[in-house]
């Protein structure tokens, strides 16, 4: 299997399968002298890892990360980064019901194809499970975006229930288990998903991230596009099946005048910009605005109600998951996607700075 390794100057090359003894990534590409010790990617490991609601699969994992390689004396010493995760609550069993069965949704029947084999349980290299890595890895790239680049992300839709924008608290992202930042549409969210959940079936999600503080500057024209690598990147973690920037698909509904975010002159010379319907991205390349990308992810496909499918013999079969699965998967895609677009930036900040080493931070132009 090819194709495990994103980037380009900030490189991830992930490997291991939901059951196997371990997952694992290679980071390179960092610069050498910079702080990182396992206590700086923890945090972040922890705020993906399963169990931690009744709302996310109870699967009990640790994720205790340990680094492998390239950090000596509490330093980045310039060469690849390796990390692992040992597995430990592996239930392959749950699983014998469907060796042979193509669940609906799921990648088994495409797994099949392409390659002749699969790794049944849990999913193998599919399942959710690989995103912790990436989930390690952006917790690296935070660290080479600095303090002035700050990153979050929050839940902003389940199964068609938006929050109201009006009432965006991001302090309320912490507070409760849906990374919501709307306290009304939480409380709503919760009785949606113990319904879900008992029912047996599940809903979909909405992610947004923004980041603010990247400089003007990243991204290139035509085939190094920022939002076309922020789309990429996004479009890779399990069961997302849209991205958007800044008003994305609303941008078509809107007039020329209504979409353009005109701008003014601040006396010291920074572009200020009346609106961000671009979401931080002109042209490819990054304006300085906050960055603002959003995400769709499908219902858990793993559910207990019974659908139709077919086995690798051919036949017509009933399939009904078993084992521990997520009524809404959406809720920890939120650090995972913090993660792929902390990577992107990290990797575009490189090649900025390799490109145009005396770049301004800030968008700012000459005075007269």
């Amino acid at each position: 299997m090819s194709h495990n390794s994103f980037g380009h100057l900030f490189r991830v090359t992930t490997w291991g399968e939901s059951h196997g003894p371990a997952i694992g990534c290679v980071v390179d590409g960092v610069p050498p002298r910079l702080a990182l010790t396992e206590a700086d990617i923890q945090p972040f490991l922890d705020r993906r890892r399963p169990g931690q609601s009744k709302f996310v699969t109870q699967r009990q994992e640790p994720d205790q990360v340990r680094i492998l390689s390239g950090v000596f004396e509490g330093l980045t010493t310039g060469t690849p980064i390796a990390l692992v995760i040992e597995n430990q609550d592996q239930r392959s069993k749950d699983y014998g019901e469907i060796k042979d069965r193509f669940r609906p949704g799921h990648a088994d029947l495409t797994y099949e194809l392409k390659y002749g084999i699969r790794d049944y349980r849990g999913g193998g290299r599919s399942s959710a499970r690989e995103t912790a890595m990436r989930v390690a890895a952006g917790a690296i790239a935070r660290r080479m975006l600095g303090t002035e680049v700050t990153l979050r992300g929050a839940l902003v839709n389940i199964g068609g229930d938006a929050v109201d924008r009006a009432a965006w608290d991001w302090a309320e992202v912490e507070r409760n288990e849906f990374w919501c930042p709307d306290p009304a549409a939480a409380a709503r969210w919760e009785a949606k998903l113990l319904e879900a959940r008992k029912a047996g079936s599940s809903l979909g999600a909405v992610i947004e991230i923004v980041a603010e503080g990247a400089p003007p500057g990243l991204g290139a024209p035509v085939y190094g596009k920022l939002d076309a690598e922020l789309a990429g990147a996004l479009m890779s973690i399990n069961a997302v099946k849209g991205v958007e920037i800044g008003e994305g698909f609303s941008a078509a509904a809107l007039s020329g005048e209504g979409n353009a975010d005109e701008m003014r002159m601040e006396p010291d010379g920074r572009v200020r910009f009346l609106s961000n319907h671009a979401g931080g991205i002109l042209g490819g390349i990054s304006t300085g605005q906050p960055i603002v990308a959003r995400f769709a992810v499908k219902p858990t496909s793993s559910i207990l109600a019974p659908r139709r499918a077919v086995d690798k013999h051919g036949q017509e079969v009933e399939v009904m998951t078993k084992g521990r699965h997520d009524p809404c998967v959406g809720i920890r895609a939120v650090p995972v996607g913090e993660a792929m677009v902390a990577c992107v930036l990290a990797d575009h900040l490189l090649r900025h700075r390799a490109q145009n080493p005396d770049a301004p931070s800030q968008a700012r132009l000459p005075r007269n």
